[in-house]
């Protein structure tokens, strides 16, 4: 798993519950909040879906760290199993 995988799985969750939304031009550095029109029930669905997928539990006290696409994969890469190469 890497950065890359991890931004493209976000993304991916994000299509699934916003399905209107155009992800196309995303930054990852700047907030999704600013770049989508999420609301916080959105938001509780990605992280709903990433314990429903991935088996990922995200406290509340963590949900900051999920604002941009670069920072959900700097906080998540050490969340998913490592696979061997």
């Amino acid at each position: 798993m890497d950065n890359e995988k991890i931004k493209q799985i976000v993304l991916d969750i994000i299509a699934e519950i916003a399905p209107d939304e155009d992800l196309s031009d995303v930054k990852p550095d700047q907030r999704l909040r600013d770049q989508l029109d999420l609301d916080s029930m959105d938001f509780l669905d990605i992280v709903m879906e990433l314990r429903k997928q991935h088996g990922i539990e995200v406290p509340e006290d963590d949900y900051m760290k999920l604002e941009s696409l670069d920072s959900c994969a700097e906080y998540l890469l050490p969340k998913f199993p490592q696979q061997a190469v």
